[in-house]
């Protein structure tokens, strides 16, 4: 007997419905794998579980109801289908959240990056989760009895799945008190329900960060003292996707930062950052607004330290070899590093090594002035970790040789990334030795520090962009160090060894930088500044 679509139609509600059920079985693995974790399933468990599956699809099918009308209906059930299909591939393989943070980091992630996490278990949950599900809607038809008679129905049909979740709640509603109050990350998970709500307010916050809000100036106050004779040059490197307990100066049992321990650089342990993601850590770093009330809309709005900077007439540049600046160095000069045609150190990709030979010729084009230069690197950026270095810092084996990390153990992923940091140390190395060539003519410095750190696998979740409040610490705990040049003998370095374990995040960057390049302005707090204090007695 062929299986043949009904040739009568689905009526548009009853279509609405199966998709719902659909989405509820198909794309929330994580979400009823997480709700088991946390509540098992055992009898007195069951009447709660089951009223949440009940929840999940009549809030799903409600969402569907408001949206769908007419010709509408079929082109946006597809929609969510294939997006539900993606949500739930990231969500089950790597048990993040489609967070409007995400969403964010998406949009703003380049064509290389993509590839990355393409993968052919992806092809399949879009195959068969979203594009032949689609194709399906797309056949079968619909009954249309009129606008009046389907506008009752839905009405209706609204009307009841309102009831339904209300009843529900209200039935358990000592249950939902704690499931909604205590276990806020659970329902994070929820597929399409929440990335339904992180898209609307990933567009609200691109549609105010758009409008023509006239920017904030910040600093102009700042100035170097005439009395500050020496010339500074100083180099910020941004590390990418790097955790504190990978550094063999931090005391990882394996030996992944042996120039930088070689360097003698200070080592702050106990480094936080303000986001777990690029799009949001990056112009936090910049941003003078501290962490706890940073938010993107203020800070495209307002001048960085790099504004600052230029206020004080510092030479200031920006290179990078990962996506963009995040909008961090609009004003300022900017390089991209990510093409051969300008980046000489490249093989399967452009390394970070590769920013380092223009900067002489840059160092020495500025005769006067002081200099402060970020390199932004592509650092341990995932989840293709083996991409991420050179053939020959391949030292801890086996390694994933995959973007698909469902086919490595997390010995092989760890080992990938491992190298990848033993990378970062050379690039930092070289940073340093480049430094150390200029240390007659400049006050030289480095500071280095980490955008957010990544999960590996830890309780089954990987690569980053969890929201702050519920991510774990290795997506937050993240290297910072600082090399200081002879020219900087003013800075006591045992008190500063002293504070390496000190709490430090994101906030201490900014101040520091105005420490180093000794700026007087009203902005700067010596409370934020890591080298305040550690100054020897004039």
């Amino acid at each position: 007997m062929k299986f043949r679509l009904p040739t009568n139609g689905l009526s548009s509600n009853r279509l609405i419905l199966l998709v719902a059920l659909f989405l509820a079985a198909s794309g929330n693995l994580t979400f009823f794998a997480n709700i088991l974790h946390t509540y098992p399933l055992f009898s007195y468990n069951a009447a709660y579980l089951g009223s949440l599956v009940v929840s999940l699809v009549a809030i799903n099918a409600l969402i569907l109801a408001l949206l769908c009308f007419g010709r509408l209906t079929k082109p946006v059930l597809i929609l969510f289908l294939l997006l539900s299909s993606l949500a739930a591939y990231f969500m089950d393989s790597y048990s993040i959240v489609i967070s409007d943070e995400m969403l964010q980091n998406a949009a703003q992630t380049n064509a290389a990056e993509t590839l990355d996490l393409m993968t052919g278990k992806l092809l399949v949950y879009f195959i068969f989760l979203g594009l032949l599900p689609a194709i399906a809607i797309a056949r079968i038809p619909l009954r249309w009895r009129g606008w009046l008679p389907e506008m009752t129905a839905r009405a209706g049909l609204i009307g009841i799945l309102t009831v339904v979740t209300v009843a529900v709640v209200m039935t358990f509603s000592s249950f939902y008190a704690s499931f909604l109050r205590e276990h806020k990350a659970l329902r994070s998970y929820a597929n399409p329900a929440y990335f339904i709500y992180s898209a609307i307010k990933y567009a609200k916050q691109s549609l105010s960060t758009k409008s023509n809000q006239a920017l904030a100036v910040m600093g102009a106050d700042a100035q170097i003292p005439s009395t500050d004779q020496g010339r500074e040059l100083i180099i910020l490197v941004v590390g990418e996707t790097a955790r504190a307990d990978r550094f063999g100066i931090n005391g990882y049992s394996r030996e992944t930062t042996p120039q930088l321990r070689e360097a003698k650089v200070v080592s702050f342990s106990n480094f936080w950052a303000c986001g777990t993601s690029t799009a949001t850590s990056v112009p936090c770093m910049f941003s003078m607004s501290g962490m706890e009330t940073f938010d993107l809309k203020t800070a495209t709005s307002q001048e960085n330290l790099l504004d600052v900077l230029e206020h004080a007439k510092v030479n200031v540049i920006w290179l990078d070899n990962n996506s963009d600046s995040k909008g961090v160095a609009i004003r300022a000069p900017y390089q991209n590093l990510r093409s051969p045609e300008f980046n000489s150190v490249c093989d399967t990709e452009c390394r970070d090594e590769g920013m380092l030979p223009p900067l002489q010729d840059y160092i020495d084009s500025h005769p006067s002035g002081d200099i402060f230069i970020v390199l932004h690197q592509m650092g341990n950026h995932g989840p293709a970790y083996f991409k991420r270095y050179p053939p020959g810092y391949e030292k801890f084996r086996p390694v994933c040789q995959s973007n698909d990390l469902s086919q490595c153990s997390n010995e092989e992923i760890g080992n990938a990334y491992d190298n990848a940091i033993l990378y970062t140390d050379h690039f930092l190395g070289k940073t340093i030795e480049l430094l150390t060539r200029n240390d007659h003519n400049f006050e030289t410095a480095l500071f280095y520090v980490s955008d957010h750190g990544e999960s590996l696998g830890e309780n089954g979740v990987y690569l980053h962009g969890l929201p702050r409040a519920i991510a774990p610490d290795n997506q937050l705990h993240v290297p910072a160090v600082i090399w200081l040049g002879s020219g900087f003998d003013d800075v006591d370095l045992p008190a500063l060894r002293k504070t390496s374990s000190t709490h430090f995040t994101h906030d201490n960057l900014v101040h520091t930088i105005l420490g180093f390049m000794e700026i007087k302005t009203k902005l700067y707090r010596p409370a934020l500044d890591i080298l305040d204090g550690t100054k020897k007695p004039e």
